[in-house]
């Protein structure tokens, strides 16, 4: 287990160093600080943004509304996934508002919500609208897929509901639970952002992007995408100790 660990470390290092090589060789070739800029200078732009007395405010902002918008299409998700699963007429009359939901692009639900709302509150509508589905047809799925002769069989013995709600349904409901915001998250992260791009709110990732692409610093671009990436990479390593202990406990 721990050679596994330390080989699978071994060749993301690698994955990286690799990575930067190609970037650094790019840069080299194309010889335009504007087009691609050097790791070097990416560096440079990433230590002056962290220096910088907005950054803390600017990421915490940017996570806060990614947070809410989980945290609202959590209890949503799971309060809407649990009456479909349990209804097959709801379901039913559910199912085309979360076709649309999920087929409409994402562009045109930050656009609508910028004639709607407020800058502030549009990230957070329009990643709920995106999260939402994901994590109600899992929930969905979840209550399908329980056992029903084992459900059955806890009733016959005359099991209190309770225990039937925590021993039965609610393992089930919390394996696809966690896949669902696992995938939430990962697309949620980029939703807030690019709605932050085009709404534009004081403190944000999305806004210093759109900023330092119109000042043509290209390297500032590149470094508030790898601070946006390196966030979303912790927010993933944390729904995965989640889930670890998911399983642990069942």
């Amino acid at each position: 287990m721990k050679t596994s660990i330390i080989k699978s470390s071994l060749l993301t290092i690698i994955s990286i160093i690799f990575l930067l090589l190609v970037w650094k060789v790019t840069a080299l070739f194309v010889n335009s600080e504007i087009i691609i800029p050097s790791p070097e200078t990416t560096l440079q732009s990433l230590i002056s943004i962290i220096n910088d007395g907005n950054f803390l405010t600017i990421v915490i902002s940017t996570v806060l509304r990614m947070l809410i918008a989980l945290i609202i299409s959590c209890i949503a998700g799971v309060t809407a996934g649990l009456i479909i699963g349990f209804s097959k007429i709801i379901d039913s009359l559910f199912k085309p508002f979360l076709v649309v939901v999920m087929s409409t692009p994402v562009v045109s639900f930050i656009l609508l919500a910028m004639i709607w709302l407020k800058t502030e509150n549009i990230p957070i509508f329009v990643t709920f609208l995106m999260v939402f589905p994901i994590i109600t047809v899992n929930v969905g799925e979840g209550i399908k897929n329980i056992d029903k002769k084992l459900v059955q069989m806890a009733k016959a013995y005359k099991v209190n509901k309770w225990r039937i709600m925590s021993e039965i349904y609610l393992p089930s409901i919390m394996s696809y639970l966690i896949a669902a915001i696992s995938t939430a998250v990962g697309i949620g992260w980029k939703v807030v952002v690019t709605a932050e791009v085009l709404s534009q709110p004081q403190f944000a990732i999305g806004t210093s992007l759109e900023t330092s692409k119109a000042y043509l610093e290209t390297s500032t671009v590149f470094a508030w995408t790898i601070i946006a990436l390196l966030l979303s990479l912790l927010f993933e390593k944390t729904i995965r100790l989640a889930e670890a202990k998911v399983f642990k406990w069942r």
